[in-house]
């Protein structure tokens, strides 16, 4: 697979060494010179200096080509703008972008551009970690009204199955590990009391999966 970056900062860098190390190619684009001196070396892929919505610079960059454009520059318009370039323009059938203002992401959703917002992310894990520091959150979906958290086996679900455990319509058990395997369990799976479980559930639900667990408010009773 071939993916064009738009952008070569912090996660510009990060995720074009990661696609090569999986052994994919990239072409990488930052208007900062700078940059490609610093770090270019860091990665195989070509560097290109330029605007990440220039045509031209873009078809260097063999967007043509391209499975995938990742827009994760340091700023919200040029990211929007190439994003729909990529989409619109050369028809790259997967675009991703970065947002930082999070009251943007209705925009990107209307032109059907899937976003990762570094603020709202952050907010989201701070909270759950200030609020629920005994089911760390792992994943927000949409809004924020469906999470999926890590949960540790408490004394009061060890010997239990997943069915007897779960609570269909409020949270359910997506993942467990045992003995560092992962699986997907059954109703009829038996928690172990060293198995580490991952727990899909809506927001309003967390205090009573915590209870579940035998949680209080000071951990585990």
């Amino acid at each position: 697979m071939h993916v064009v970056i738009g952008g070569f900062g912090r996660v510009g860098r990060y995720l074009a060494h990661m696609l090569e190390s999986e052994g994919h190619t990239v072409g990488v684009i930052d208007r900062n010179p700078a940059v490609f001196a610093e770090y270019g070396e860091e990665i195989r892929g070509r560097k290109l200096t330029g605007e990440v919505f220039d045509r031209d610079t873009l078809i260097k960059a063999g967007i043509e080509k391209a499975s995938a454009f990742a827009a994760v520059t340091a700023g919200d318009n040029s990211n929007i703008v190439s994003a729909r370039v990529a989409r619109e323009r050369f028809g790259v059938e997967t675009v991703v972008a970065r947002i930082f203002d999070p009251r943007r992401a209705n925009l990107y959703e209307h032109f059907g551009i899937p976003t990762i917002s570094s603020v709202r992310w952050a907010g989201r894990k701070l909270l759950t970690m200030i609020l629920e520091p005994e089911v760390p959150t792992e994943r927000i979906f949409g809004g924020g009204e469906v999470v999926t958290v890590q949960a540790l086996v408490t004394a009061a679900i060890a010997g239990k199955t997943v069915g007897e455990f779960e609570e269909p319509d409020r949270f359910r058990v997506t993942v467990l590990v045992r003995d560092g395997a992962a699986r997907l369990p059954d109703a009829d799976t038996v928690i172990a009391e060293t198995d580490r479980l991952y727990v899909t559930a809506t927001r309003q639900s967390i205090s009573e999966l915590r209870q579940s667990l035998g949680l209080g408010e000071g951990g585990a009773e």
